[in-house]
């Protein structure tokens, strides 16, 4: 394969749909929708994008998908899309991780040291990952875990430590969490596509799945409907 010239990011893991775009490293970043409509928004807002700069679909060289974790639907829109572009016109997948890329524009707008990086899982549940930013990259010092807003109050407000929070989860859980007084919230709800894009000229591509935490939703509530009517 060639150089990386063309690269497309695909994000759709939370409440809003966004792509990136990136020819010979210059990035475009569109927010497509924030109200949970990916199915509509995503297909035709790629189509515009590659449009605007002149780029044919065939001429992509690679396509960055965020994996979760999120919203369930989000991810599988996402995924489906981006495997499906990937078939047609030959460009190779690269998987990213909702946290990861949070992680990633902390480290890149020059915070160091821990942070949390937090997804808004509904049902009063949150997706924490937390990270070592330190001078030379990104650690992730923990696996993606489904939290409760109380359980990280607890945790972090006891052991002290300095961190950065960020994400749509902050927000979701903002009263709680901005209770803890060693946290430092940056307000970032979507995932950085720039950071995807970033993380798409270095990283070899490779199978992608979605990164499930736990029961999607649909199959949460059909159980306690059955259960409810058993």
């Amino acid at each position: 394969m060639g150089p990386v010239v063309n690269i497309l990011a695909i994000e759709t893991v939370t409440m809003s749909c966004a792509v990136g775009l990136s020819i010979n490293g210059k990035h475009s970043i569109r927010i497509l929708d924030t109200d949970r409509h990916h199915t509509e928004a995503l297909m035709p807002g790629i189509v515009e994008l590659l449009a605007d700069h002149g780029l044919a679909l065939r001429e992509l060289d690679r396509i960055v998908v965020d994996q979760g974790p999120g919203q369930f639907t989000g991810m599988r829109v996402g995924l489906a899309t981006a495997e499906a572009l990937s078939h047609a016109v030959g460009a190779p997948l690269v998987g990213v991780t909702s946290t990861e890329l949070h992680a990633q524009q902390l480290w890149s707008e020059g915070h160091r040291g821990a942070a949390l990086a937090i997804i808004d899982a509904r049902r009063s549940e949150l997706f924490v990952e937390v990270f070592d930013l330190g001078d030379e990259g990104v650690t992730s010092t923990s696996g993606p875990e489904v939290r409760t807003a109380r359980d990280v109050l607890i945790e972090w407000g006891t052991n002290g430590i300095p961190a950065v929070i960020t994400g749509d989860g902050v927000t979701a859980e903002f009263t709680t969490l901005s209770a803890v007084p060693n946290f430092t919230v940056v307000a970032h709800d979507v995932p950085s596509l720039g950071a995807a894009l970033r993380l798409g000229e270095t990283r070899e591509p490779g199978p992608v799945s979605a990164l499930y935490l736990r029961d999607a939703d649909a199959v949460a509530n059909f159980t306690v409907r059955t259960r409810a009517n058993s």
